[in-house]
């Protein structure tokens, strides 16, 4: 993976002569050396206006996962919180690779550790009244070679019953780096029941980075999502 490099351009501008040649004193026009101390004065001026980032890709992921690990995927995080899990992503996704949709690294199975809007993955279940009443124990998606995605939510209903909603899909892909997977009536199950309700439904994802143990991805509608995928 290529990393950014940033570099400040001197530019040197020409004055030309005009054509009628004027006499002056050879004391008239002095020219200034540039001493040492104004020397660091330009240098520490262009490193401020445009700064360089040593963060490494293996640092980044540690620092995200950091950020949203035992949030309840998001939920406990204040405003500013999130926008600092944001600008770890963006850093990121500097580092991902030219063609993610086609990386081998995307089959798996993946904990789903992170959202920035709570109500995205899980739908209703994770509303505001929904978890008072369903508590997500996990949330999985498995993406099956060539194109099978499985989400599946287990949850306590009441801290009674256990529960499961679960979700299979088809992936398409759209480019290099969007995917849409248009999903099955939700099937779900509690206790002894079990039986599928609603219909058809589709998501559009943009996967911004990947490697061996996060995957990023950011939602048509903006949703950031942070993937971990499972041991």
């Amino acid at each position: 993976m290529a990393t950014v490099a940033l570099t400040a351009t001197t530019t040197t501008a020409y004055i030309a002569a005009p054509r009628r040649q004027l006499v002056r004193p050879a004391n008239s026009l002095k020219v200034l050396p540039v001493t040492q101390k104004a020397s660091r004065r330009i240098h520490a001026s262009l490193s401020a206006a445009a700064p360089l980032s040593s963060a490494k890709p293996d640092d980044l992921v540690a620092s995200i996962l950091s950020k949203v690990m035992q949030t309840d995927r998001g939920v406990l995080l204040t405003s500013n919180d999130h926008k600092k899990v944001a600008e770890v992503a963006r850093e990121l996704q500097q580092f991902c690779v030219d063609e993610p949709v086609k990386c081998p690294l995307i089959f798996g199975e993946w904990d789903v550790v992170y959202c920035s809007n709570p109500t995205s993955p899980g739908g209703g279940y994770r509303s505001a009244i929904g978890r008072i009443f369903f508590k997500a124990k996990e949330m999985i998606q498995v993406v099956e070679a060539p194109d099978i995605v499985r989400n599946t939510v287990s949850f306590s209903l009441l801290g009674f019953f256990d529960g499961e909603v679960s979700l299979q899909g088809k992936l398409n892909v759209l480019d290099e780096k969007w995917i849409q997977v248009v999903f099955e009536a939700p099937e779900l199950k509690v206790g002894g029941l079990e039986f599928q309700y609603g219909g058809q439904s589709a998501v559009k994802l943009e996967i911004t980075y990947i490697d061996e143990k996060i995957r990023l991805g950011m939602g048509s509608r903006g949703s950031l999502f942070v993937f971990q995928r499972r041991k």
